[in-house]
């Protein structure tokens, strides 16, 4: 059993044997800590930008974290993944973090937030 979070919408579905209030706690500060990790070359938060596609907080309290990039040619494609890996594993009460990088769906402008398209003046 599993709690996943869909992080664009912040649509949860829950299914696990935490309490919904963990759950909940889990999330916002899994969110926090991703809302902290930057693409270098854009100056918004990879959460804001749209490049979490899916939190997955399991019942043994691991997380499964998918994510993308704007790019595959993308400088930190080795690196930013072990960051986003990193920034999760430090939250309270989170066990193992696995995050996958995937490629489809493509990213696009669409997913970013709309503090992330303020930040870039992309109105």
């Amino acid at each position: 059993m599993t709690d996943t979070a869909e992080v664009k919408t912040g649509h949860m579905e829950t299914h696990s044997a935490l309490p919904p209030e963990e759950t909940e706690r889990l999330t916002g500060d899994i969110i926090a800590a991703l809302k902290t990790v930057f693409d270098p070359e854009i100056p918004a938060d990879i959460y804001e930008l749209g490049l979490i596609y899916k939190v997955d907080i399991k019942d043994d309290r691991s997380v499964d974290v998918v994510m993308t990039l704007t790019t595959p040619n993308c400088p930190v494609a080795g690196e930013l993944p072990t960051t986003v890996e990193n920034a999760v594993a430090c939250v309270p009460g989170i066990g193992m973090v696995n995050v996958s990088l995937v490629w489809e769906p493509p990213w696009s402008p669409e997913r970013m937030s709309d503090e992330a398209r303020l930040v870039l003046n992309m109105w």
